[in-house]
């Protein structure tokens, strides 16, 4: 790529600018074209300054092949300085600018380097010391000419090398080269992995200059908001000027972990009885850099400012507008793969500076939609200095391969907090480490989230317990399977209340009348396997579900082969399984097996305000444990694509006008997904003639909700087994029908939090804060901040099993 690199400490010498050569170097030597613009003169502490009125004059360096930064600045083989560039365009030659840093982003980004290829990535730096801490970065020249790049919409990384002169001398060639080769791979790293939401605009980089740096951790750190002691200045009272720049910027950076006294000139005598004594100040924050390393001391651990006293390389994401960015990157480590495979460490993360007590958290959710909020909702409720965040494997086997958490961790008794899709959870680890491990699902549930196992667990359930809640909130359905079409007639042999149903309409149907039409009762054919509404048709007689049989069985596969490359092809839908079979955008071959066929809910509660769409509720669930059940307040409204018409007046071929389900429409408007509070209902006082009410409907799921946990817990456990270690988040549909009756329709594991939309993408981070303030935190003895109320609690199932037991 094409590479500009500036600095705020001018051209390259002994005094105040020993690296900027050597990166140029390493850059061009891993393939980049390089272009450098710098200022003419030390111009560091400056910030993001342009000189009002000054006309910017550019001279022309042309660089040694070699530069040695402990060889006297004066040696001709360190350089030369022209006033006119070279007509000979194999010279190489850097223009230096008498302006600030910010200027000379400007100037080469649009002056001089237009007739090469357009620049991708702005380096500031190496700056001769560190730019780590907010008394550093607010003035630092070498942050200000990175924001300068930023605000002119570039990418741009402020690179600074942080010495230590009891451990190396910051000028020994080897050492600088480690630093600039490990500074290379940083920033190839950073820039081919750029955020492209637009959530940063630069990076401050902060390389400690140590030995073996390239093989210490890179983390993405904050920068520690610090600030000047107290009553003490950095000005320095002075008779008269002092030095030059350059040799001030290397007594000031020399004070690193070596404060010098500076004495303060006295009044003279001639300023005595002057109400302002004259005298001279100059710029000497030597004594400033104890009280600044003394609160990197006293913050919390994870810093810039710390992990560079670590050895770490910190990496800042920043906005260009002084704020943080990217939070949920930060306390993780940035893996830059090995330069050196024979002594690659294992993806041990773990940050030495931790109590005891800490644990370890792997969020990798691979959802896009929802895992920076699932990060920045952990951040927010837990404190940082509780847990290190731990990195993913680049790699796995394949995408259904559980990860090894084992192989993260620095050992088998570490505490870890696992929150990932499915497939990814270490099963065997979390079963063994019941008190030390939490994961963000339940192994077995298929009581629930099959739809024919549902029915099962209801009919079970209300068989024995006639006066349940769910006897009148579910549709009792006959649960059948079926291979092939011709089959029917015998898959239905035990479907009693179905094919009473349908002989009636039978009967009906002769008739032949619109009456009689209307007087069907209709029927909603459901695959047990599938989700996102997939599948899902309506009818009412014989011969119409006989005819949805025949329509799937011509199109599937003419042979194992052919069904074999379907199922290879079909693509991850998202909701969560434990089962073997793969799930994808449509009906697989393996789905058309087992159905569930239940009664239509007519008529639907339809909204005036939204067009007379048939809608229904999303309502999110918490379980943890084994087991107390939460229902998440802040439910949704999901609208059907087209007006409702009843089935029997157009013969339920449009299903757009009876599926909520948002990934199936093909011409959502405006409004599809509302919250559910502030839908037009009436309040519980309006609604007390009888007509539904938010507050009641409300009421109902809750009561609804908590039964049907009780029961898949009590009554299908084999198919439900809640783990004291775990905790899950489901996604129960509801549809209000005119009267006001909350009919639950089905529970889904992983929901599809991106049915949610980006305007109410606030709603999905208030459920995450609340599932780790209400599952996260205690299981791991933390005291988090007390959840907000938004989760419900609506049962709690008593099975035997504590946290820990």
């Amino acid at each position: 790529m094409h590479i500009l690199v500036t600095n705020d400490d001018g051209p390259p010498s002994t005094g105040s600018s020993p690296y900027v050569h050597s990166l140029v170097r390493a850059l061009q030597k891993a393939g980049h074209t390089v272009s450098v613009c710098l200022p003419a003169s030390q111009r560091s502490w400056i910030g993001k300054a342009h000189m009002i009125g000054q006309t910017v004059k550019p001279t022309y360096y042309r660089p040694p092949p070699v530069f040695d930064p402990r060889t006297s600045a004066s040696d001709l083989q360190q350089g030369t300085i022209h006033a006119r560039p070279s007509k000979d365009r194999s010279i190489e030659e850097w223009i230096l600018a008498d302006g600030t840093p910010a200027s000379c982003a400007q100037l080469g980004l649009y002056h001089f380097f237009t007739h090469k290829e357009p620049i991708d990535l702005v380096v500031s730096g190496p700056n001769y010391g560190r730019n780590t801490t907010a008394v550093f970065g607010l003035s630092s020249g070498t942050l200000g000419a990175a924001l300068e790049a930023a605000v002119c919409r570039r990418k741009a990384i402020a690179l600074s090398y942080a010495f230590f002169r009891d451990q190396n001398d910051p000028h020994l060639p080897e050492i600088v080269e480690q630093g600039s080769v490990h500074s290379v791979r940083v920033i190839e790293k950073l820039y081919a992995q750029w955020p492209e939401d637009k959530s940063v605009d630069l990076y401050t980089v902060n390389v400690p200059l140590i030995d073996g740096v390239g093989k210490n951790k890179v983390l993405f750190t904050d920068m520690l908001a610090n600030y000047w002691a107290e009553g003490r200045a950095c000005f320095q009272e002075v008779e008269g000027s002092v030095g030059d720049e350059e040799e001030e910027e290397e007594r000031i950076r020399e004070a690193e972990g070596q404060p010098k006294d500076v004495t303060a000139a006295q009044t003279t005598k001639e300023n005595e009885g002057a109400e302002y004594p004259h005298r001279h100040y100059k710029w000497a924050p030597q004594k400033m850099i104890a009280d600044v390393n003394q609160s990197i001391l006293d913050a919390e651990p994870g810093n810039d400012g710390w992990a560079v006293m670590q050895g770490y390389t910190s990496v800042t994401p920043m906005k260009a507008n002084f704020w943080h960015a990217a939070t949920e990157l930060h306390g993780k480590e940035l893996t830059l793969g090995s330069a050196e495979p024979e002594t690659t460490s294992t993806q041990e993360t773990t940050l030495s500076h931790r109590p005891k007590d800490q644990f370890h958290a792997l969020i990798d959710y691979e959802d896009p939609y929802v895992q920076p909020l699932i990060l920045s909702a952990f951040q927010k409720v837990i404190p940082t200095s509780s847990y290190t965040l731990l990195t993913a494997p680049e790699a796995k086997e394949t995408e259904q391969s559980e990860i090894a958490i084992s192989k993260l961790l620095p050992s088998a008794d570490s505490r870890v907090l696992q929150i990932t899709s499915y497939e990814s959870i270490d099963w065997d680890f979390a079963s063994m480490h019941e008190s030390t491990c939490l994961v963000n699902s339940y192994m077995l549930r298929k009581a629930l989230i099959r739809k024919h196992y549902l029915s099962s667990t209801i009919e079970n359930w209300t068989a024995k317990r006639p006066e349940s809640i769910l006897k009148t909130h579910v549709k009792r359905g006959d649960a059948f399977e079926l291979d092939y079409a011709e089959f029917l007639d015998d898959a239905l042999v035990e479907a009693f209340d179905l094919r009473a149903s349908l002989e009636r309409n039978e009967e009906q149907t002769e008739d032949g009348t619109e009456k009689s039409k209307e007087a069907r009762e209709w029927w909603i054919l459901k695959p047990g396997m599938s989700d996102r509404g997939q599948g899902i048709r309506l009818f009412s007689t014989m011969d119409e579900l006989q005819g949805i049989f025949e329509e799937w069985e011509e199109d599937m596969p003419d042979s194992d082969e052919e069904e074999e490359a379907d199922d290879a092809t079909a693509h991850p839908s998202g909701n969560g399984h434990d089962d073997d079979e793969e799930e994808g955008d449509g009906i697989m071959t393996s789905h058309l097996r087992h159905f569930v066929a239940q009664p239509y809910i007519h008529p639907p509660l339809l909204l005036p305000d939204s067009g007379n769409r048939k809608f229904h509720i999303r309502t999110y669930v918490l379980c943890t444990g084994s087991l107390d059940v939460y229902v998440y307040k802040d439910m949704l409204a999901l609208f059907a694509g087209k007006p409702y018409v009843a089935p029997w007046e157009q013969g339920g071929e449009d299903l757009e006008a009876h599926l909520t389900n948002t990934c199936l429409q093909r011409s959502v408007s405006d409004g599809t997904v509302r919250r559910f509070w502030d839908l037009e209902l009436p309040s519980t006082s309006a609604a007390a003639a009888g007509g539904p009410s938010k507050e009641g409907i409300f009421e109902q799921i809750c009561g609804v909700t908590g039964e049907v946990f009780e029961a898949a817990a009590r009554g299908m456990m084999m198919h439900f087994q809640p783990l004291p270690n775990a905790f899950e988040l489901y996604g129960l549909d509801f549809l209000v029908d005119a009267a006001g009756t909350a009919w639950l329709l089905e529970v889904n594991a992983f929901p599809d939090f991106k049915q949610t939309g980006d305007e109410l993408k606030e709603l999905v981070a208030g459920l995450w804060q609340g599932v780790m303030s209400v599952a996260v935190g205690p299981f791991f003895g933390l005291d988090a901040p007390a959840q907000d109320g938004r989760l419900v609690h609506v049962r709690n199932v008593d099975l035997g099993r504590r946290w820990g037991s």
